[in-house]
């Protein structure tokens, strides 16, 4: 751990104006993010006394090596600026708000030319609608009554090309739950209508189309049309269905989130309810650890920024009330933001009394309810972690903790298309955006233990080429105000920042020659603070670099089961691309071995003349019309075509694996 006072600025240096702060720790990656109205005021309260700060914070100031500021022009900048900052760089000591679950949305691909309907989770998507969140089996539900009322489309753009192929609608548009756009029932603006009538309607706007069809009820009624109105009624029915299913709270004109939050020292639970039209539509709960000494205010200002930042269309997402427990921090350059996104006034307000501060207590104690089940789901878990991880660095005499572990496996078919993967585990968890693939060729190719010593010296090769990179020291960035990341995060956040940061423990599938294979690849690079071991799969043996002898791990030791399951998901991660290499490779072409005929070009001759026999019929000359074919390549696959034709090699092409026949 390094030491604060190791890279405390002077105090001179630091401005006394608003700005952004970073810390980074040795390897340069930013660990925290924040934002001050006075720069020197608050770093000056991280070096003064880190003995008196909570202990994460403590823990934060001694991981890192060096801070940096950039000075912005007002509050308003340094909100925006620190959102923008905390996305990018993901920093592991700051607030982030996680949902307890993944929760689904009704969603509306308004970007698409024919609007598709679907239930969705994960990270929204630019041009779509979003309606939510709602239960799994509340959401197809409502699903499936709407499309009765509004037939948008639902289905996938597989079975959409099918159908326009064909000429023929699928069992959504027989039984009308879809208006078939993809045959020409209706045209595409009219489809469109109808998911705009869709998305008014789950915005609120319920009333508007059930008088609507009462009227055509009745005119229906009166022309003595019977079968429309009996078709009318139903959809009324279904609509009404939709609308009465939440419960009425507030007044029908009103549109807020109304968030609550109970909280202990060490982590808080948040809740939302999303209420629309004065009914409650939807539900959404996050936990948060407090890795700062962070007031309740401040939590709330850095949930609003989440919540509401993390897309970019928001104007049917804000509502016109945010209710919250207490006023957030810097309350009025979020009023402003928020309504910057919302495209109109926002209003932050704390209910006191009436009906508003009865559904903020009860959004409260379910706040309360998710954190006390929290905890229960939690303790086991990080308990089990936290033992492994314990036994581990116990059993092998680790001088460190292993907060990071990085896993090598090789994967080949009796030798030929080699591959290697590497897996990475952090606080005993797989951190799958860090997993890499290698493909490994030449001499390295010839045995496992030449392979994971060609692995093993290509990932610390990258780590020491970023290490050597100039990291940034104590100071102030060079473009303040600017709202742009520094230059100097280039070289970290490019493609050299996937092997930036280095393990504490190299394990390697395998026994003994493995493992001082992976150590010699270690030791001719000068690496000499990254440990060893290798797991071989006979007898789950543990092997130490240089040693006669195995450390035997207890059957029952959650040490050992770590370890397999990090060899496991290694091994799981090596043959998914081996298999996906050996598929390429095994497919082959008579358009194969033409010399300059690369994949796309021959892609673009088979899409020109449809099959490979009217490839063999046409001419030089012929062959010039396909695109990127010019007329020396084209006479090359004349003669390559003739010349397998002529050697009795004139077979189809085959996928080797499947037996599949194919047309290139």
């Amino acid at each position: 751990m390094a030491d604060p006072a190791s890279y405390r600025p002077q105090t001179g240096e630091i401005p006394t104006t608003p700005g952004v702060y970073r810390f980074r720790d040795p390897h340069g990656r930013v660990i925290y993010v924040g934002k001050a109205k006075n720069l020197r005021s608050r770093l000056n309260s991280y070096f003064a006394n880190p003995a008196g700060l909570l202990p994460k914070t403590y823990a934060m100031v001694h991981a890192a090596s060096s801070v940096e500021w950039t000075m912005v022009a007002s509050e308003l900048e340094s909100l925006q600026l620190e959102y923008t900052w905390i996305k990018e760089f993901k920093p592991r000591f700051n607030v982030v708000f996680r949902d307890d679950k993944t929760y689904p949305y009704l969603a509306v691909s308004m970007g698409e030319k024919l609007p598709r309907v679907q239930v969705m989770r994960g990270e929204r998507r630019k041009g779509t609608r979003y309606f939510g969140p709602y239960t799994a089996g509340a959401i197809r539900e409502t699903m499936d009554t709407l499309l009765r009322v509004f037939p948008v489309r639902s289905c996938s753009p597989g079975v959409l090309k099918r159908a326009q192929a064909s000429g023929r609608p699928c069992l959504l548009g027989y039984i009308d739950k879809c208006s078939a756009p993809c045959v020409g029932r209706v045209t595409a603006e009219e489809h469109r209508a109808i998911a705009e009538d869709f998305c008014s309607f789950m915005g609120g706007e319920a009333k508007r189309f059930i008088t609507r069809l009462e009227k055509d009820m009745g005119a229906a009624v009166a022309e003595l049309d019977y079968e429309r109105a009996a078709r009318l009624r139903d959809d009324i029915v279904a609509l009404r269905k939709v609308f009465e299913r939440n419960a009425v709270v507030l007044s029908e004109d009103t549109d807020a989130d109304v968030f609550a939050l109970h909280e202990d020292d060490l982590e808080a639970s948040v809740q939302v309810f999303h209420v629309r039209g004065g009914r409650v539509r939807g539900q959404r709960g996050w936990v948060v650890e407090k890795v700062e000494d962070a007031t309740t205010p401040e939590l709330i200002e850095h949930l609003l920024q989440q919540v509401y930042g993390e897309d970019s269309d928001n104007q049917g997402r804000i509502p016109r009330e945010v209710l919250v427990p207490e006023i957030p921090s810097n309350h009025h350059e979020l009023l402003e933001w928020l309504g910057g996104l919302r495209g109109a006034k926002v209003d932050i307000r704390v209910p006191q009394r009436g009906d508003k501060a009865a559904l903020m207590s009860t959004v409260r104690e379910n706040a309360e309810q998710a954190l006390k089940l929290h905890k229960v789901r939690r303790a086991g878990d990080i308990t089990v972690r936290s033992q492994a991880l314990q036994e581990l660095q116990e059993a092998l005499e680790l001088p460190v903790p292993l907060l990071r572990i990085e896993c090598y496996d090789i994967s080949h078919v009796q030798g030929t298309n080699v591959v290697a993967s590497m897996v990475v585990v952090e606080d005993g968890l797989p951190k799958k955006a860090d997993y890499r693939k290698f493909s490994i060729t030449g001499a390295a190719a010839t045995d496992d233990t030449a392979a994971m010593h060609d692995v093993l010296t290509r990932r610390f090769r990258h780590y020491l080429q970023d290490k050597s990179a100039q990291l940034p020291k104590s100071g102030e960035v060079p473009n303040p105000g600017s709202g742009e990341p520094p230059s100097d995060d280039a070289a970290l956040t490019g493609a050299k920042a996937k092997f930036a940061y280095p393990p504490n423990l190299v394990v390697v599938d395998g026994g003994q020659p493995q493992v001082n294979a992976a150590a010699r690849a270690l030791a001719e690079l000068g690496i000499d603070d990254v440990y060893v071991v290798g797991l071989a799969k006979r007898l789950e043996e543990v092997w130490l670099p240089n040693s006669d002898f195995p450390v035997i791990l207890p059957r029952t030791s959650q040490g050992l089961y770590l370890l397999q399951r990090i060899r496991d998901e290694a091994h799981r991660f090596a043959i998914t691309f081996h298999r996906q290499k050996r598929g390429k490779a095994m497919t082959v072409s008579a358009l194969d071995g033409v010399p300059g005929l690369g994949e796309a070009k021959r892609k673009a001759l088979v899409a020109h003349f449809g099959s490979l026999k009217k490839i063999k019929a046409a001419t030089a000359l012929e062959l010039t019309a396909a695109k990127g074919i010019g007329p020396a390549l084209a006479e090359a696959v004349v003669n390559h075509l003739a010349a397998a034709g002529a050697s009795g090699e004139a077979a189809p092409a085959v996928n080797m694996t499947t037996g599949e026949i194919l047309e290139i």
